[in-house]
C-alpha cells in the first residue's frame, strides 16, 4: 500500500523545497485570514509557480464566495481546491462547477453520527479529508492539532479517495495509518518548528515513517 502524504500551511520557499525534497505528494496553501499559516493570492503565486509535476497544489478555502475564489485562482495555479468551512455538498458541487477543479471537502470527526456526513459529502466532492471536528468555539475549522479516534475508520467503506488528517505528527503516523487502513494523509502543525514554519527534519521523519511498509 501506497500512502500519499499532504504538507499544509506551506508559506516560505525553503519549506516548499523541503517538502518536495522530503516525498509529500500534495502541497498545499491556507487562504483563511484567521490561520497562523494564511498566504495572500500573491504569496501564493510564487510558492505555488516552485512546484513541478511531482506534487498537486491545494488551495484550502473556508466557505468562500464565487469572488474571492475567481480571484485567488486568477493569480494562483491550484491543481485542487479544498474546502475546510460549513460548505454542504450542493455548494461543493457549485464550487466544482465553478472552478473546474477536483474538490477535496474536509469533513471534521469526533463521534460516530459524524460519519453519515462522509457519505453526503461524498457525493459531491473528488476526495475527502478526514480530520478532527473543532471543539466548540474553535475560532479555526482545522490546524488545531486535535486528532479523533481512528478506530471510527476502522473498516469503514469510504465512497471517494480520501486522507486522514488531526494530530498527525512522526511518532503517530504509522498507528494513525494502521488503525484507518489510510491511503492519505495529511499534516500541518506535526511538522513545524512553530506554528507556520515548517521543520526539514520532521518533514523527512513524516513522510519516511507515513509511507514505511506496515509491519
Amino acid at each position: 500500500m501506497t500512502v500519499a502524504v499532504k504538507i499544509c500551511g506551506l508559506r516560505r520557499p525553503e519549506d516548499v523545497a523541503a517538502a518536495l525534497r522530503a516525498g509529500a505528494r500534495y502541497l498545499g496553501f491556507v487562504f483563511f485570514d484567521r490561520s497562523p499559516r494564511h498566504v495572500n493570492p500573491a504569496q501564493a503565486a510564487a510558492l505555488a509557480a516552485a512546484v513541478g509535476s511531482d506534487a498537486a497544489r491545494v488551495g484550502l478555502f473556508v466557505d468562500p464566495d464565487d469572488d474571492t475564489l475567481r480571484a485567488t485562482l486568477a493569480e494562483v495555479p491550484l491543481d485542487i481546491i479544498q474546502l475546510h468551512g460549513d460548505e454542504p455538498p450542493a455548494r461543493v458541487a457549485e464550487i466544482r462547477a465553478l472552478t473546474g477543479l477536483p474538490v477535496m471537502k474536509a469533513v471534521g470527526i469526533a463521534t460516530p453520527a459524524d460519519l453519515d456526513r462522509l457519505w453526503d459529502h461524498g457525493l459531491a466532492a473528488d476526495m475527502l479529508l478526514i480530520d478532527a471536528r473543532p471543539a466548540p468555539g474553535a475560532d479555526r475549522p482545522g490546524g488545531n492539532g486535535l486528532a479523533f479516534d481512528w478506530r471510527l475508520l476502522a473498516g469503514r467503506q469510504i465512497l471517494r479517495p480520501w486522507l486522514l488528517a488531526g494530530g498527525l505528527t512522526p511518532e503517530n503516523v504509522a498507528q494513525a495509518i494502521r488503525l484507518t487502513g489510510a491511503r492519505g494523509v495529511d499534516v500541518s502543525s506535526g511538522v513545524e518548528s512553530a506554528p507556520g514554519l515548517k521543520d526539514e527534519a520532521l518533514m523527512r521523519s513524516f513522510v519516511a515513517r507515513a509511507t514505511a511498509p506496515l509491519l
